[in-house]
Formats: C-alpha cells, structure tokens, sequence
C-alpha cells in the first residue's frame, strides 16, 4: 500500500484538513473579537502560534490512534478489516462540513453586521485631529525619573533629567512628545504604564531612574512599547557628573533608534554648561513652579548663582526673564520695573544663542501685553513657533498673539494642538474655552470649561469664563441662578465678587450690583480694572465700562490683548467712543489688519 493510501486509510488527510479549517475560523473569530475587549496583541500572536505547534502532533495522533467501537486504539491493534474506518471517515467528513458551514455563518454576520460597524469607527477616527498618532508608534510620555539616591535629596536632578530628554525629544518633528506637565502629573500616582499610556494618547513610554553618588551619577532608562508593556531597550549609565549632557544625547539618539524615526536632520543635541551651572539651573527650575512669591524669589536667586558660574547660560538667561515676567503679571513686581529686566535678560539669551525660541516667545509676550507694539508681538511669535513649534510655552504666545489680531479660528486650532502634547493640564482647555466663546461657539467652550473643573477643581477663573458664557448667552433667571450658586466655588475672590455681580444684575438686584462692584474696586482696581470694564458694559452703564478701559490703560492691564474679542463689550461697538478708543491702543479693525501673522501647525 502507497504512503498516500495509508493516510487515508487512516484517516490522516481527513483530520489534517479538519484541523485546518478549525484552526483557521477559530484565527478568524479571535481577529474580530479579542478587539472588542482591547485584549493585547500577545494574545492573538499566542493563539495563533499554538495552532501551529498543534497540528504535528495531531497528524502523528492520527497516524498512531484509531477511533473504534471500544475507544481509541493503536492501528496495529485494530482488526484488518476495519469495518468501523468507513464510518469514522464520513464522521470527519460531517464535520469538516459543519465547520464549512459555521464559517459561512460567520462571514455572512461580520459581512453584514460588524463590517458596517467598522467602517463607521474608521470614519469616526478619521474625523478625528491628525495628532491621534498612538498606532503609528510616533509618540511618547517621558515619566519623572525616580530619585533612587541613598538621601533622597536629588528629585530636582531626577525631575530635571527627565525633562531635559523630553525637550530633546520634542525637537524631533516626527514624534508628537506629551509635555511636562501632563507627563509629571502622574507623578506619585500609582498606575501602571498601560493605563498612563491610554490617558495620554502615546504608543511608548520612557522612564527611567537616577542615583548620585559625588560626582557620579548613575542613570537607568528603558523605553517601554505601552500596547504590549514590552521592554523596547533598556541601558544603564555610569558616568562623572560632567557627562550628563553626553548621557542625555545617548539617550535621546537611541529612542529615535529604536522608533526606527527617519529624520530629515540630526538628532537634536542637548546645551553643554557647567554641571554646577546645570545643577542651580535645575533647582530654580523647579522652585519656579510653585507659582508662590516664595518661589520665584528662590528660583531667580538660584538662576543668578546658575549665571554666576556660567554667564554664557543662555538657558537660565531666559528663564530669569520668564520669571520676571511671571513676577510682572501677577502684581508680584511693578510692571515697569519687571518688563524692563525681563527685555534685558530675554535679548541677552537671545545675543548667546539666536535659536532660543523661548526668549522670542518672552519678547512676544512683552510686545503685545505691555508694549502694545502688535507688529513686533507678531514677528517675535512667528520666530519662535519656526524654531521650536512643539515649545508649549512659544505655542501659548502664538495662540495669544492670533487672539489679539482676531484670528480666534487660528488660535483655537493652537490650542487644540497644546491640548495634543498636554493632554492632562487644564489650562491649555481654559484658553480654549475661552478662545471657543469669543468665536460664538459657546457649547464647545461650556465644555472645555467642564474640562477644566474635572482636571483641576480650584483652577483660577474657571467659572468666571462659564458664567460669562452662560450669562452672555442667555440672560434669563435660570442661568443667573446657576451663576449665583456656582460662584462660591470660585477659588479667586476678585473673580468670584464680579461673577456674583454678573448674577445680581440679570437677576435684577440693582443694590447688591453696586455693593458687589464697590467691594471688588476697593479691592482689586489695580489688577481687575479690565475685568471691571466689561462687567460694566454687560451692566448697561457704557460710561463706567469706558471709564475703566482707561483705567486699565493707565495700570498696562494684561487684559487688553483680547479686548476686540471679549462678548461682554458687545453692547459698547456702537458707541461713538468704541473705535477711538481701539485706535489709541493700536487695536482697531485696520490697524490689526494691516499686521500680517502666519504660522503652519503640523499636520
């Protein structure tokens, strides 16, 4: 007997192809279930690869065993005749059948039931902004690295280290990197990767460690693959403390490594300072964000030890005039005093190092709040967004300048791209909420306010810029009631006594409008005389409203950058005053005209 007739005598053939057709519909179920339940990838690759360890030792079974009357026997152990053969075959053959037929069934459900439902998602996704890059494996979260330090007494290091490698990173214009305040968010928070990575919208992970010992430093990173929680590449560096900046640069060139990113240039290469220089530098980075007095007269003091060492510290040159700005903006400093140091520091980092987009930025932020120059705002902005458009803070100054020229549409889809790399810091949905309201589009930004109260409770403002929305909107009793309540939760008091004003004056309570405006001015003129302005205006008393501009004029109030945009002085655009008014503080419709702005978002 041939090799061929004894296989199929033995019914070997028969159950290969049972096994076959199993094995494939079973592969085809997994790919459109498993899906459904986010199962990971490993899953369907391990079902897969066990069906193919599978069949070798189904066909030696079939070979060696016979299914009988009395059970499974050897073949030698059968009798010659084999009457029960027959029948067993027909048995395979019945079910290769059924199987067909299942097969058949399913193709005609996901046909016809989940094909439809598919192409619904993928129109859904595709509607969705182009920076959904997670599958594509094009973007990052780089997570506080862990101060492994016998003292624990290196967190700013640590902290500083893992935001120095995401500025690096984020200078690749083929990965979309999560900024630092989403990234540090989840600082102390004990999630694991996978569930990170899915809030933040990322295919990977880097995070790593640092231990300090003298002037050694060791530092442990590894790049994780989040949809599979694989490990992509770890290394460990042991190095004197003078080589930080090589460490950064390894670092940085192996996750593009291993990204497999094509870059159009080279990889981008960390500053070389002074390690000492670097340390202050890190540590006044991280005083200056506790927002406090405190804070930033600790962090300028560190900065100045930082310049002390290095006076070529272009970065810390920089950052002492983003302090003083900050200092400036919140009646921390005369703002005279504080635009003037901050120009100086601002232009001498800029004389140390041409491309530092973050000293253009501080210029912008200068010419348009303080100077009122909005032609040197818009050339300082376009600067900065051309050397670094992945810079939060150049982003903001884009968005503010299209603002203050008109161009909400402009500034929304900023916004909309700050709100892709940080993803998980509410003031980025502030401003697009309040970007949203000036465009008329008062539901979308209801709901970036919502936002905002969901990623921070206390966020300063927040339902002030709701109640303007919901009162501007509508001014019905219903909503002034809404108003009224939410006010107490309003973290700011000069902010809360204006929005219970707003309330008072639609609920037609003409005396407790006046006490509450009496309260704020005695308290807050300097900083809210802008704010006064259009709570007037939305009063119905145009004189006050204009008084009050005035006033903020005289104060340089911050708040006048938008005042072309701001609903509340809607009432005031027919008054003969209006345009003069724009006129004397260059934001009348054809001076912002004549103001060319242009910056291209990627894609």
């Amino acid at each position: 007997m041939s090799l061929v007739q004894e296989l199929k005598r033995r019914n070997v053939i028969r159950m290969a192809g049972l096994y076959l057709v199993g094995a494939w519909l079973i592969v085809q179920v997994a790919g459109t279930v498993l899906p459904m339940f986010d199962a990971p990838t490993w899953v369907a690759r391990t079902i897969v690869i066990l069906l193919v360890m599978g069949f070798v030792p189904l066909l030696v079974f079939s070979w060696v065993y016979e299914l009988t009357p009395d059970g499974l026997k050897r073949d030698g152990e059968t009798s010659p005749e084999r009457p029960f053969a027959r029948r067993t075959g027909r048995r395979i053959d019945f079910a290769i059948i059924a199987v067909l037929l299942i097969a058949l069934v399913y193709f005609g459900v996901d046909r016809f039931v989940f094909e439809p439902r598919r192409i619904a998602q993928a129109r859904a996704e595709s509607a969705q902004p182009a920076h959904h890059d997670a599958q594509a494996g094009r973007s990052i979260v780089v997570l506080p690295f862990a101060d492994m330090s016998q003292a624990k007494d290196q967190e700013y290091l640590s902290d500083g280290l893992a935001e120095e490698l995401l500025n690096l990173l984020a200078r690749v214009p083929q990965l979309r990197v999560i900024s630092r305040s989403s990234a540090f968010s989840f600082k102390g928070k004990a999630l694991d990767v996978a569930t990170i990575a899915k809030q933040l919208d990322v295919a990977h992970v880097l995070e790593g460690s640092v231990r300090k010992a003298g002037n050694t430093v060791r530092i442990t990173v590894q790049l994780i693959d989040a949809r599979t929680d694989a490990h992509i590449w770890s290394e460990t560096y042991d190095r004197p403390l003078d080589n930080i900046f090589a460490i950064q640069d390894d670092i940085a060139a192996a996750v593009v490594s291993k990204l497999r990113i094509t870059l159009l240039g080279a990889v981008p290469k960390a500053t070389v300072t002074d390690p000492a220089a670097y340390a202050f530098f890190l540590q006044g980075r991280e005083r200056l964000r506790d927002g406090s007095a405190e804070g930033y007269e600790a962090s300028l003091a560190l900065f100045r030890q930082a310049l002390a060492i290095a006076p070529d510290y272009a970065q810390a040159w920089e950052a002492t005039a983003f302090v003083y700005l900050s200092q400036a903006a919140r009646g921390m400093r005369d703002v005279e005093d504080g635009t003037r140091l901050a120009r100086e520091a601002a232009n001498h980092a800029l004389a140390l190092a041409p491309d530092l987009a973050g000293a253009d930025a501080d210029l912008a932020w200068i010419a348009n709040t303080y100077d009122r120059d909005l032609e040197a705002a818009a050339r300082f902005s376009e600067r900065a967004f051309a050397l670094d458009p992945s810079n939060i803070d150049v982003l903001f100054m884009a968005a503010q300048t299209a603002r203050s020229l008109g161009n909400v549409d402009l500034a929304i889809a900023i916004y909309r791209r700050v709100i892709a790399i940080d993803p998980a810091t509410a003031g980025a949905y502030g401003q697009l909420g309040k970007a949203l309201s000036f465009a008329g589009r008062d539901d979308e930004a209801i709901a970036a306010y919502r936002k905002v109260i969901e990623l921070s409770p206390s966020f300063i403002g927040v339902r002030h810029w709701l109640a303007i929305v919901l009162l501007h909107g509508g001014q019905d009793r219903a909503r002034a009631e809404q108003v009224l309540a939410q006010a107490a939760d309003e973290s700011n008091e000069s902010y809360r006594l204006l929005t219970l004003a707003m309330a008072y004056h639609v609920l037609g309570r003409p005396a407790e409008f006046a006490a509450t405006m009496a309260e704020a001015i005695g308290k807050y003129e300097a900083e809210m005389s802008y704010n006064i302005a259009y709570v007037y205006a939305f009063g119905g008393q145009p004189d006050l409203a204009f008084a009050w501009l005035d006033k903020a004029v005289q104060h340089n109030d911050s708040g006048l950058i938008e005042v072309t945009t701001q609903p509340l002085f809607a009432p005031l655009h027919g008054d003969p005053r209006w345009l003069p008014f724009l006129r004397k503080i260059g934001r009348s419709p054809e001076q912002l005209a004549s103001i060319h702005f242009k910056v291209t978002l990627p894609d």
